[in-house]
């Protein structure tokens, strides 16, 4: 059974910080990329980071660049983002993606954790 089960979402303050994790069983976790969406009230999902299978290739929203970073444990099945100068726009459900590298049908998503920054 594939899971995907994030977590380390809660309130802060703008300029705080946060760490999400997200804890992955059910299926071959190094042969996944590895992303955090988020989606706010009223708008779209989008993507915030997404980290290769081996790690070796990040990219960012360029709305969190220099602020976050994802990363990733294969020996722990676990991905990470750890979010620094938090923003009151950065208030949002947080989800945790994975996608095979090749077969494009295998794409997984955990539950989210929300994310509220507000003083």
């Amino acid at each position: 059974q594939v899971q995907l089960v994030e977590s380390g979402g809660g309130l802060v303050q703008p300029g705080g910080s946060l760490r999400l994790s997200c804890a992955a069983s059910g299926f071959t976790f190094s042969n996944y990329a590895m992303s955090w969406y988020r989606q706010a009230p009223g708008k779209e999902r989008e993507l915030v980071a997404v980290i290769s299978s081996a790690g070796g290739s990040l990219n960012y929203a360029d709305s969190v660049k220099g602020r976050f970073t994802i990363s990733r444990d294969n020996a722990k099945k676990a991905v990470y983002l750890q979010m620094n100068s938090l923003k009151p726009e950065d208030t949002a459900v947080y989800y945790c993606n994975a996608q095979h590298t090749y077969i494009k049908a295998y794409k997984y998503w955990g539950q989210g954790t929300q994310v509220t920054v507000s003083s």
